[in-house]
């Protein structure tokens, strides 16, 4: 700024966030002379002693430099107040683009297709990601339940380099930008100071498990409670005083982790929904075909069709609407109580139930409650659906091993099982080696012995003879015929509700009434509900 034969240069305005402080560099010049000084412009008694330093260097009187310093301050109050403005227009969160009518019908045609979850599937395979046909459908449909008020978690674990990353980066791509937020890492207070509403109905995805370690706590009140609010004590830029401020995160927020342990913390597991990716060799041989076919000009061609299906996917998902769920066979639906944990794993059963019929929205009709508030009515091919994935995506939390710890029992199971098939001996007197295992799955060492271990401690093997230095030959103590399945969770048969709720003459209509092939054409009421009968 120039004020006659004077002139002001300010510095460092851009450091300061708020109009309560104003700390700058601020040089004055006359002719040959200046002085310079960093000090709070909104400070009276700093001001006052950069007048006096300013008028001793430059031989200016007092007055007149009092007088440009009022010029000054109001011009940099003005310039502060707009840049600040800028700032909170503009926030980290990415505005939600306007669809065009074009897109809304392609993106509602897909969400109406009578065999969504079948063309939800076929778009993965489209975009790269073969296999994991469960874990794939579960994560879309746990991604999808954000716009619930109490979403599905989500953790994928496996051994490094099997594709759990791939598997999130898959899933999160079709969901939009506005309505994830992606971190490698996180501090342990670090949620607690993001926007209020910053999270609210988004996915938060962290790479690893591992870089939210310190995080943990935070994670497990915002997925428990909804929100995250923590007092924390800071300096009023006013008074210089320090006092209590309060920090307030708003949910719910869907939860998306993965990890490479083998034990993760039981409080935050629990929580969520554990995926455990695929390593079969059948499924390595599935993920080389398809890298060898991105080189060629076929893959060339499903790379550009990737993208349009992509926005298509991103699309659908900007025409979900957060509306409530309501599930008429919810009393009669059953789960395991064996376990206290249980009761947090039916809450998931019923959330992933109410994830799908969010899902399919757009074909059920909306109805209203007392207070006009809108809800749609879950289905029995939504219950179908649920139970298929849950035995799986559940019955994981009841087991007592980690996925790649029961993956090694099955093949110790199978070591054994094929020994006393061919030697025509007893279990007990098969014994089997590290190396064997070692050979047959491909694992490393450190792996083995780790998962043995584990199986040790269990009692489920035992060492019966060997030393450092020495072989090792381990004893299956279980039934090496035992069935490799999940922990049975208890779960309805969904053909005992058609049945049940199916009168005489009548077939079961799985859009939530039910049909007739009788003549008459007034409404009758069913064993449950009231419900038109058609010729």
């Amino acid at each position: 700024m120039r004020l006659g034969s004077r002139e002001y240069r300010v510095g460092g305005l851009e450091k300061n966030n708020s109009l309560e402080v104003m700390k700058v560099a601020l040089r004055i010049r006359h002719g040959e002379m200046f002085h310079l000084d960093s000090f709070d412009v909104l400070r009276d008694g700093e001001r006052r002693r950069f007048i006096e330093r300013a008028a001793e260097e430059t031989n200016l009187e007092k007055d007149l430099i009092k007088r440009d310093l009022g010029k000054l301050l109001l011009a940099l109050e003005e310039e502060q107040t707009i840049r600040l403005s800028s700032v909170l227009n503009t926030e980290t969160r990415t505005p939600t683009p306007e669809l065009t009518s074009a897109e809304r019908e392609e993106a509602l045609a897909f969400l109406k297709s009578p065999d969504l979850v079948e063309k939800i599937g076929e778009t993965f395979d489209a975009c790269g990601l073969v296999g994991e046909t469960a874990n794939r459908l579960a994560a879309y449909l746990a991604c999808t339940s954000r716009k619930l008020d109490k979403p599905l978690a989500v953790i994928i674990q496996s051994t490094s380099a099997a594709g759990k990353s791939t598997l999130m980066d898959s899933v999160l791509s079709m969901f939009p930008d506005e309505e994830r937020v992606k971190y490698s890492a996180m501090t342990g207070q670090s949620l607690y100071y993001l926007g209020e509403s910053d999270l609210k109905h988004k996915i938060l995805a962290i790479v690893e498990e591992e870089g939210a370690e310190k995080a943990s706590y935070a994670l497990k009140l915002l997925q428990s409670e909804g929100e995250l609010t923590i007092a924390s004590t800071g300096k009023d830029p006013t008074t210089g005083r320090m006092e209590t401020q309060e920090y307030h995160v708003e949910g719910p927020v869907m939860i998306f982790l993965t990890t490479t342990a083998i034990d993760i913390d039981e409080e935050l597991q629990n929580r969520c929904l554990t995926l455990t990716v695929d390593e079969s060799r059948e499924q390595t041989e599935r993920i080389h075909h398809l890298q060898r076919q991105a080189r060629t000009l076929e893959g060339l061609r499903l790379k550009k069709k990737k993208q349009r299906l992509l926005t298509l996917m991103r699309n659908a998902q900007r025409l979900l609407e957060p509306v409530d769920v309501v599930n008429p066979w919810a009393d009669q639906l059953t789960f395991t109580a064996e376990r206290t944990r249980t009761r947090r794993d039916h809450e998931k059963y019923l959330t992933l139930i109410d994830a799908i019929a969010l899902l399919h929205q757009h074909q059920r009709g909306t109805e209203k409650d007392d207070d006009g508030k809108l809800f749609i009515r879950v289905t029995l091919d939504d219950i179908a659906l649920a139970n298929q994935l849950a035995p799986e995506l559940l019955g994981r939390s009841l087991d007592e091993l980690p996925p790649q710890t029961r993956r090694l029992l099955d093949a110790v199971r199978q070591i054994v099982r094929e020994r006393c098939e061919a030697e025509k001996v007893e279990a007990s007197c098969c014994f089997f080696s590290r190396r064997e295992i070692r050979e047959k799955l491909g694992w490393s060492v450190t792996q083995i012995r780790v998962h043995l271990d584990r199986l040790r401690e269990l009692e489920i093997i035992a060492a019966r003879y060997g030393r450092p230095g020495s072989a090792f030959q381990y004893e299956l103590l279980t039934d090496c015929r035992a069935s490799n399945d999940t922990a049975a969770i208890g779960l309805l048969n969904v053909e005992k509700l058609h049945v049940r709720h199916k009168p005489d003459g009548k077939k079961a209509d799985l859009t939530g009434g039910w049909r007739t092939t009788a003549r008459q054409g007034q409404p009758v009421e069913g064993p449950r509900l009231v419900v038109n009968l058609t010729a």
